[in-house]
């Protein structure tokens, strides 16, 4: 087994490989680190990638190597460190576990007003678990939205859980999300909570209010969609 490289060493073999101060790598170094776990097989396939992708090149004006640090940062990481991940999940904290299980629900990422919902009408405590999976890699953030490293690790996390936890999951997200998407102006968090409602459980409907609320609720997702000219979604 080849233990992991830690970032000062990852740094130090990027400015040896560039041929550039430690300083100058830096930053590239610290992105490496998070999408290859310091794995040094996984590191050195990701540069070779970066170089056949254009990412990373050698420019002959400045006589030096550049990179897109930006489109390396956005990028997905590497099918073979998806893989190390996945079958790691089950040795993070149970909080961190539950946290991505939440996350998963939603798909491949999910905007931070929506975690703020759940964790003030849920009472979930995601934010930290969130940033630790976000250190070990699992997460990537961009502004305020949090994506999944990769779709492997979503499904992962999300396989965790039975049918009938994720329909019951969807149906408590979706109900939590539907006051504030019906008095707010945020279409994104009226499409997320219908959409959670419709993938729940069926029979947790078992009044006249609530069915009159989920209609209500579809009928204005439709409404909205077509204002959008998104036909295909008002259909569905």
């Amino acid at each position: 087994k080849i233990s992991p490289l830690d970032k000062d060493l990852v740094n130090e073999m990027i400015s040896d490989t560039l041929c550039l101060f430690p300083r100058v790598t830096r930053s590239l170094a610290d992105i490496l680190y998070h999408k290859t776990k310091g794995n040094p097989l996984f590191l050195s396939r990701l540069i070779v990638s970066l170089s056949r992708d254009g990412l990373l090149r050698f420019s002959l004006s400045r006589r030096r190597w550049e990179w897109e640090e930006e489109k390396i940062q956005s990028m997905k990481i590497p099918d073979d460190v998806a893989e190390l991940l996945t079958n790691s999940i089950g040795r993070l904290p149970s909080d961190v576990q539950d946290a991505l299980c939440t996350l998963s629900c939603f798909g491949a990422s999910i905007h931070l007003d929506i975690v703020d919902v759940l964790e003030r009408d849920l009472d979930l405590q995601l934010q930290n678990s969130l940033e630790v999976a976000r250190k070990e890699g699992f997460l990537e953030k961009f502004d305020r939205t949090i994506q999944f490293s990769h779709d492997r690790v979503q499904e992962s996390a999300f396989n965790m859980l039975n049918s009938q936890d994720r329909r019951a999951k969807h149906s408590g997200y979706g109900f939590a999300l539907c006051i504030h998407a019906m008095n707010g102006c945020d279409d994104s968090m009226l499409f997320t909570a219908v959409d959670q409602i419709n993938r729940g459980d069926p029979t947790v409907i078992v009044n006249p209010e609530q069915r009159s609320l989920v209609a209500a609720l579809n009928l204005q997702a439709g409404k909205k969609a077509m204002e959008m000219s998104d036909y295909l979604s008002a259909l569905s």
